[in-house]
């Protein structure tokens, strides 16, 4: 007996054949990377975790990525080609990410570096950004904040970059600032100063470093001696006793009320600083001399042995409260 094709006792044909076709599957479009993307140096010893980040890099953003397996490899390829952004596991053999992050900030300076921590290196990530690293990326949160983390560091970076850029066509400036008897504004303010004779061109870096040091000695000299009216005697027992005093004026009249005024007078020929404190002043005929021996282990003599030393001129007002300093270009 011969069942009719189709009926239920039909079991001649597989059922698949019966089955809606399985689409044609179009292959993906090929990822395409802008010429003008930035570049990603990812760094790991580990080929596994590499292939893993790079596909999490490809999900997060547009870049160019580009590896290499431990610290030394990376920087090889930074010599041939310093990419926009390093980001670089902890642990690797040979050199690991505290000694590239280190490499980096002294040879590649404009290169940011962000680091993939795993649990138990958090300390390791503290030490990195004092070291210089731009940030870091826990590895359990990867997926979720990689992408943002590297676009707001290559944002910063590109920002910097264009303000140097801005800064080469610089001619001259002038910049007056107010500052209160705080000593932790003297580095920022100095590094800013800095940067301006550098812009100008008035100096290579090795005199601009030593620029900022008579810059330093003279800002310190305003806010301790000038205004908070303390002498360097107090530092024969020890620094303690000086810095004691200077917290406690800080917070008390007159002294608390008194400032300090920075004018930097900055052309291509020359700079010039003016610095003025509201103390009482001090004759300006005692001041020691920088040039003799005597001096030298005096914390006034040294300090302004340093100012006169690195400085082409530095004069003194009748009343001892205001202090100008000039550098010629050279």
């Amino acid at each position: 007996m011969h069942t009719l094709p189709g009926t239920a006792q039909d079991t001649r044909y597989d059922t698949a054949l019966y089955a809606t076709p399985a689409p044609v599957r179009t292959p993906a479009p090929a990822r395409v990377v802008p010429a003008d993307a930035p570049t990603i140096l990812l760094v790991d010893d580990s080929s596994v975790q590499r292939r893993i980040v790079n596909s999490l890099l490809e999900a997060a953003g547009t870049w160019r990525v580009i590896q290499a397996n431990d610290g030394i490899s990376a920087l090889a390829l930074i010599e041939q080609s310093p990419p926009s952004l390093v980001l670089t596991d902890v642990y690797m053999p040979r050199m690991d990410g505290l000694a590239l992050v280190e490499q980096i900030r002294d040879r590649f300076p404009q290169v940011p570096v962000v680091l993939m921590t795993g649990m138990g290196s958090e300390q390791t990530a503290v030490a990195a950004l004092k070291a210089g690293a731009a940030d870091y990326v826990p590895k359990r949160s990867m997926v979720g904040e990689l992408g943002p983390i590297l676009t707001r560091v290559l944002t910063n970076a590109q920002a910097e970059m264009d303000r140097l850029r801005l800064l080469d066509g610089m001619t001259g400036r002038l910049t007056r600032f107010v500052l209160v008897n705080d000593p932790k504004l003297v580095a920022p303010l100095v590094t800013q100063l800095r940067d301006d004779l550098l812009a100008v061109g008035v100096c290579d870096r090795h005199t601009a470093t030593r620029v900022g040091i008579a810059l330093e000695e003279a800002l310190l000299n305003a806010v301790y001696h000038g205004n908070l009216e303390i002498s360097s005697e107090l530092k024969k027992n020890g620094d303690g006793p000086f810095h004691k005093l200077a917290a406690e004026r800080r917070a008390q009249e007159p002294y608390a009320a008194r400032r300090v005024r920075v004018l930097s007078r900055v052309t291509e020929k020359k700079a010039t600083f003016v610095i003025t404190d509201e103390g009482p002043g001090f004759d300006v005929s005692k001041l020691p001399d920088p040039t003799d021996p005597e001096n030298l282990d005096k914390p006034s003599g040294r300090g302004l042995l340093l100012m006169r030393t690195f400085m082409d001129d530095v004069r003194y007002n009748a009343t001892g409260n205001r202090c100008t300093m000039v550098k010629l270009r050279g």
